[in-house]
């Protein structure tokens, strides 16, 4: 999976698993991914979710016919976190021919729960 000169290669997030069912992915919490007032950016954990759940959906389909692109998304904020790193789980709840809905959680070093969220992926046939 290709990663330079992308969102993933600016925010330093790194694939640490890779499989249909579970995709786990980490990020760290630095200057690039914290807010003003020193906390990790909601946007930030948005942007590891969806990341996560893009590429378990490229996992899902053949990649020589479709595209995957990211429909819906929304997160929750459980926890606030200063330093270290993050890490997001994305198992699928449906994969289907047109849609698929992911689900990430994100958690600490400590496994505490910092961000839940679900991801809508479409699944569109490239053009001939």
């Amino acid at each position: 999976m290709e990663s330079e000169e992308t969102l993933m290669n600016a925010l330093g997030i790194e694939i640490t698993s890779l499989d249909q069912n579970l995709v786990e992915m980490t990020m760290p919490v630095d200057d690039r991914t914290r807010q003003p007032v020193g906390y990790l950016h909601g946007g930030a954990s948005v942007a590891l979710a969806e990341t996560a759940a893009s590429v378990g959906a490229t996992l899902q389909v053949d990649l020589e016919q479709y595209l995957v692109f990211g429909l819906e998304i929304n997160a929750n904020h459980i926890k606030s976190k200063r330093d270290g790193t993050v890490t997001a789980r994305a198992v699928p709840f449906h994969v289907g021919r047109t849609t698929q809905v992911w689900d990430i959680k994100i958690t600490d070093e400590k496994e505490q729960l910092i961000c839940v969220s679900r991801c809508t992926i479409g699944v569109v046939p490239k053009s001939k």
